[in-house]
């Protein structure tokens, strides 16, 4: 497998319109004119991504305060992802991407490194779009825990 695609801090946030844990159509072109994090997790309900997913949810009102929505992307069907919600209390979105185009148009999936082996699938990122649709910030293989005090702290929230 050739060198993935993966995005930069000044490029274009390429859009999307996928389906969320409620059957909504959400589209990063609606949060146009705010700051928006979009993180990439691999699989709802497992102890890395709801580590992470209640993370986000515990400073869910510091990111607002600080002008950040957020939106989480899984490959997950939206029947997983309302029950994911509803168990762990979520209040912002999730939405699925099951043939996985927007996770590959981020650079989001592909060949990664798991258990020292070689696999292909969902490469755990984070990146803050500004208010123009442009990537700020584009963070690659993040670690579920300590990633979203470690997010506060380099955007100083």
């Amino acid at each position: 497998m050739s060198e993935q695609q993966r995005l930069a801090d000044g490029d274009v946030a390429p859009d999307f319109t996928l389906t969320s844990a409620d059957g909504d159509q959400v589209s990063l072109s609606d949060y146009r004119g705010q700051r928006v994090l979009v993180y990439f997790y691999p699989a709802a309900g497992t102890p890395g991504c709801t580590k992470q997913a209640c993370d986000f949810r515990d400073n869910l009102a510091e990111l607002s305060e600080a002008g950040l929505s957020v939106i989480g992307i899984s490959p997950d069907k939206p029947e997983k992802l309302a029950k994911f919600r509803d168990a762990e209390n979520l209040t912002f979105p999730l939405l699925s991407d099951p043939e996985k185009a927007v996770l590959t148009a981020w650079g989001a999936f592909g060949e990664k490194q798991m258990y020292g082996k070689t696999v292909t699938g969902v490469i755990r990122s984070t990146f803050v779009v500004d208010e123009e649709g442009r990537i700020a910030t584009a963070l690659y293989n993040v670690r579920a825990t300590g990633h979203v005090a470690k997010l506060r702290r380099d955007l100083g929230i």
